[in-house]
């Protein structure tokens, strides 16, 4: 559907998280006289202020006529429902920027995503869209349960968690984020943020 339309975007969202201490699986070849590359998991210092694993939305775009690329937004905490909240307020603003009208917003079954919050959410924007006559309609298309594989961000995932690695000390949390933005080619924004009301 959205190949027939410039104005849409399909859009592939999922969260994942970007540790400081726990290595990813990655292999490599290496002249026989250097050894291999070892990869020790690291471990925090007392008192480091920086949390062990940094929460990341992301979303995969692809739209007619421009390459594919993924937004980023880090979440000071985890994914709930107002976080989710906050990151599709954020994607219907950069996209309507873009001239998009609508968003196939394919994503998991996850509790922060089927939330009555957050459909109602949805609910309000859409109506406020309808009554402006401008904006992004988002049309949620949910994955069946347990299954990765579909969502095409997934492999996106794994290839940046083994492109920042750092085998030979343990990154600062502002490290990682500005390492996984570099990988993806995105602007490091500010963190999303839990609201008072909610935590």
């Amino acid at each position: 559907m959205a190949e027939r339309h410039p104005d849409w975007a399909l859009g592939f969202a999922d969260e994942t998280w970007w540790s400081r201490v726990a290595q990813p699986q990655a292999h490599s070849w290496v002249e026989a006289a250097e050894g291999p590359l070892r990869l020790i998991e690291q471990d925090a210092p007392k008192g480091d202020p920086d949390p062990k694993a940094l929460a990341c939305y992301g979303v995969l775009l692809r739209q007619v006529g421009r390459a594919e690329r993924v937004w980023l937004r880090f979440v000071a905490g985890r994914p709930v429902s107002a976080i989710t909240e906050q990151f599709l307020g954020w994607c219907c603003t950069r996209l309507q920027e873009a001239g998009v009208r609508v968003w196939l917003l394919i994503w998991d079954n996850a509790s922060w995503h089927v939330s009555k919050r957050v459909r109602a959410w949805m609910r309000a924007h859409h109506r406020q869209v309808k009554l402006e006559g401008q904006g992004v309609r988002i049309l949620p298309c949910y994955l069946p349960v347990k299954s990765p594989w579909l969502n095409p961000i997934e492999p996106k995932w794994v290839h940046g968690k083994r492109a920042i690695l750092e085998p030979a000390r343990l990154l600062s949390a502002q490290e990682v984020a500005d390492r996984v933005c570099a990988h993806f080619g995105c602007s490091h924004d500010a963190h999303l943020l839990i609201p008072d009301t909610v935590a």
